[in-house]
């Protein structure tokens, strides 16, 4: 099994260099039990220095499902020339003993793993969609909300209906403070939706509305009497709706364990709103939940 590690050959069986002495054997004989990729580069090639230990890094992820085979262009010319390879980095993958696919220069991890997916015949490679949702999302947990931003209108314009992107575009307004524009854009998606994302973002602009009073304010009156649980709650409420989630979670669960039972259990229930304004796997919400847990059950 491929995916199985401890089944996985060594990595001297997965890359190694060749010649032109013995590309019969390690290319051409081998395809035939499985893909060879051949990585065709030189000593003086910058580029070279930058996809090989990208391609020897997604060969070795495979585990065993593609070889790697490295052959330095000016001690071995023969084999290059008969491919006609004109310029280096150039990489042939190689099936049945013919080449199947290639591609010149260096590229993207994302576009090897894709590279060798179609020698493989794996999954299909990650659309272009995917990858720019996932480059927003990393965007945004650095804070980068710029670059979130034009990953999303990139995705946008090549699925206007993405109910991803449209939450995740609400998302980065919210945080840039722009609650309204936040909400215009968040009513792009079906009502009735049950993507998560849209459904935290919701919550969210839910949360803020509700909140009304300062921050400043609430605090004052929190400093005044530590013990009035409703100048916490409404703190909590404010603090959710400028997007400071931790420490509206950090109010609500001190008023729990003083006294569920206030107001009908508004705390709780407030923090099953915060919680799904987070998102179910967000930090917030499971550790949020594990406090609560345990303050429940104890």
């Amino acid at each position: 099994m491929i995916g199985d590690t401890s089944l996985a050959p060594a990595a001297a069986d997965l890359i190694k260099d060749g010649t032109d002495a013995t590309f019969m054997q390690d290319v051409l004989e081998e395809s035939r039990k499985q893909p060879v990729i051949v990585d065709f580069w030189a000593t003086w090639c910058g580029p070279c220095r930058q996809l090989t230990p990208a391609l020897e890094k997604v060969v070795r992820e495979a585990k065993g499902a593609v070889k790697l085979v490295k052959i330095d262009v000016d001690k071995n010319p023969r084999f290059a020339g008969q491919l006609r390879v004109q310029s280096i980095p150039t990489v042939y993958g190689f099936v049945d003993g013919r080449p199947m696919d290639g591609f010149m220069g260096a590229v993207p991890e994302s576009q090897l793993k894709a590279f060798i997916g179609r020698l493989t015949g794996g999954p299909p490679p990650e659309s272009d969609i995917d990858q720019l949702l996932n480059l927003a999302a990393e965007s945004i947990q650095v804070e980068d909300l710029g670059g979130a931003a034009q990953a999303y209108a990139q995705a946008l314009q090549l699925d206007p209906t993405n109910v991803k992107a449209i939450a995740g575009m609400a998302r980065v307004y919210f945080m840039g403070g722009d609650a309204e524009q936040a909400a215009q854009i968040a009513s792009m998606a079906p009502e009735d939706s049950k993507d998560p994302d849209i459904v935290s973002v919701r919550a969210m602009l839910e949360l803020a509305s509700g909140a009304s009073s300062e921050t400043a304010e609430v605090e004052r009156r929190l400093a005044a009497d530590p013990n009035d649980h409703q100048a916490r709650y409404d703190l909590a409420l404010a603090l959710a709706g400028e997007g400071r989630l931790e420490h509206a979670v950090d109010h609500l669960l001190a008023i729990v364990q003083a006294d569920l039972e206030w107001n009908e259990q508004a705390a709780r229930k407030q923090l099953l709103k915060i919680f799904e304004a987070a998102g179910p796997t967000s930090e917030v919400a499971k550790n949020g939940r594990r406090r609560l847990s345990s303050l429940l059950f104890s």
